[in-house]
This record gives C-alpha cells, sequence and structure tokens, in this order.
C-alpha cells in the first residue's frame, strides 16, 4: 500500500485531508509526517524540501505550486518522478490579467475618482478589441490567456520554445525572433518559468519594441524583467503602465523604487493563489494513473528545468 505523505500549509491541510477521504483513493496510506516508507508526497516544495534525502521509498512527487526552481538543486535528489501544478491556474491567471487590462481601459479608477468628487465623468473608454497582446509563454496558463484574449477581440502573438500547440495564438515566435514578437504590441504578458534562458529576457530592447503606451504585465517569475530598464521606460512614460505580481526578491523591500512609481501595479504575488480542492483534484487523477502505471500528467524535466 502506498504511503502518502501530506506537507501543507496548515490552514489548507483539513482541506486537503477531505478532498483525498472523499476520493476514496484504493490502497492509499494518508500520513503527515516524514518516515522512511513514503512513497509519494503531496506538497508544498518549501515544506518537503528538507525531507527528500530521508525517504528512501520516494518514487513520486506532485508539488502544490508551479513554480520547483527550489526543486532542482544539483545538490539534491533527483530520482523520483516530479510532478507539478499545472491545469488548475489557466483561469485564475485570465482573471488577474484581462481585470487590470480592463480597470486601464474602461478608466475605472478615474471614474472612481471622480465619483467621489460628486463629478460627472463622461470620457469615453478605451477597447480591449483591435489591439495586440503578446504571450512570453504558451503552456496551459497562456493557451487559457490566448482564448480570453480572443474573446476580447485581440490579435494574439506567442514566444515559445518549441510547442505551437494552442489554436487561440496567431502568430508563433521562437529562438531569435523575440524582437520581432514584441515589435509594436500593446499588452505584453509574462508567464514564463524561471530557467537560464528566461532571465532578463524582458530588457531594455524588448521594452523598447513594444508600442508606445503599451502595458506590461508580469505573472511568470521576477527574473524575467531587467528592473532598471522597466523603471526608466515608467518613468518616462514610454509604457503606460506595468502589473507586476512577482520580483526578485519576495516580499519587495519598502525601499525599493517600484515602490514610488504612480503608473505600476504591485499585486504581491497573489495572482493565481492555489486552491486546495483544485490541487487535490489534480493528484487524485494522477494517482489513479500511477498505481495504473500509467505516465502521469505535468511531469517536470529536472534537465530542462520544467
Amino acid at each position: 500500500m502506498p504511503r502518502l505523505l501530506l506537507l501543507v500549509k496548515p490552514s489548507d491541510l483539513p482541506a486537503y485531508q477531505a478532498a483525498l477521504q472523499t476520493a476514496q483513493l484504493p490502497d492509499l496510506e494518508l500520513v503527515t509526517t516524514p518516515d522512511p516508507d513514503v512513497e509519494i508526497i503531496l506538497g508544498d516544495p518549501a515544506l518537503f524540501r528538507s525531507h527528500l534525502q530521508g525517504l528512501p521509498a520516494l518514487r513520486w512527487v506532485q508539488a502544490t505550486w508551479a513554480g520547483i526552481e527550489s526543486l532542482l538543486d544539483p545538490a539534491l535528489r533527483h530520482d523520483y518522478i516530479l510532478t507539478n501544478a499545472r491545469g488548475v491556474f489557466g483561469p485564475l491567471m485570465s482573471e488577474y490579467v484581462f481585470s487590470y487590462l480592463l480597470l486601464r481601459e474602461r478608466r475605472i479608477l478615474e471614474r472612481l475618482a471622480a465619483q467621489q468628487r460628486n463629478q460627472w465623468s463622461p470620457a469615453l473608454t478605451g477597447t480591449l478589441r483591435g489591439k495586440t497582446i503578446g504571450l512570453l509563454g504558451v503552456g496551459s496558463i497562456g493557451a487559457h490567456l490566448a482564448s480570453t484574449a480572443r474573446h476580447f477581440g485581440m490579435t494574439v502573438r506567442g514566444y515559445t520554445r518549441a510547442s505551437e500547440s494552442c489554436q487561440a495564438v496567431d502568430r508563433y515566435y521562437h529562438g531569435e525572433d523575440l524582437l520581432k514578437f514584441a515589435s509594436g504590441l500593446d499588452v505584453l504578458v509574462n508567464v514564463l518559468p524561471n530557467t537560464p534562458a528566461t532571465h532578463t529576457i524582458v530588457d531594455a530592447e524588448v521594452l523598447n519594441a513594444l508600442a508606445d503606451q503599451a502595458v506590461l504585465i508580469n505573472a511568470g517569475r521576477g527574473s524575467a524583467l531587467d528592473d532598471s530598464a522597466l523603471l526608466a521606460a515608467l518613468q518616462s512614460k514610454r509604457l503606460s503602465a506595468a502589473v507586476l505580481d512577482v520580483f526578485r526578491e519576495e516580499p519587495l523591500p519598502p525601499s525599493h523604487p517600484f515602490w514610488g512609481v504612480d503608473n505600476l501595479y504591485i499585486t504581491s504575488h497573489t495572482a493565481a493563489p492555489s486552491f486546495p480542492q483544485d490541487l487535490a483534484n489534480l493528484f487524485i487523477e494522477n494517482y489513479r494513473l500511477y498505481i495504473n502505471n500509467r505516465p502521469l500528467q505535468y511531469q517536470v524535466s529536472f534537465e530542462q528545468g520544467y
């Protein structure tokens, strides 16, 4: 009987336990403290990372996060199947990205300020229809963003390593075509994972290639941005706005210059929260594949980093 170690935030533990018990998974013993017989882990990388070396029977880890950078450390063992949280964050990320785009196009904050002054505000709104959005990364999250953008009548560009599987993308770009991809974009959204190839991928050249008054949204990893170049583009009003959910250092230090930029929205790594029921369902589906010796969904390559 496989032994499952469940290591999640204490506040989330009852929800995970209830979901797993309701599923009545066959031949599975659930434990919440590490022991040598643990074969499977379901949990937050920050909580189980230190226990990996002491679990000789471990065969599979289902991470509750999309980001697994901390598990790629060469000093850690990599002799198990690692699956991460994918396929659950697309709808949440679409809500996040398009809420901020609509906030600006519909001048919601301006109208609220006018209302608080008892002032009628009949200024025309903008529209997403006809604008071009560029997606850095078109995995499960990017594909959902592409579909939502299509719903709003936007033209969609995608920049990926190789895949072109999302039909909602109008044109794909790869490799050295990054600046062609960025040229004239009204909106640039980064949802790439943190790998050596994505570090500072959004630099001054990319920012200068965007359309005048473009909007940048980073919901991938903070390491993707050249912070100094972004700061200069915002302060000069070359960019209309930026929405940043992730940063090189988190929490963002109170002294960081980003805090004082009036056309920058800081959302404190809240773009796509992890809901226990969603992640438990992901594990349940994978566990049924596991006990039938079938390939698991969302396997991570330790070599590629995603």
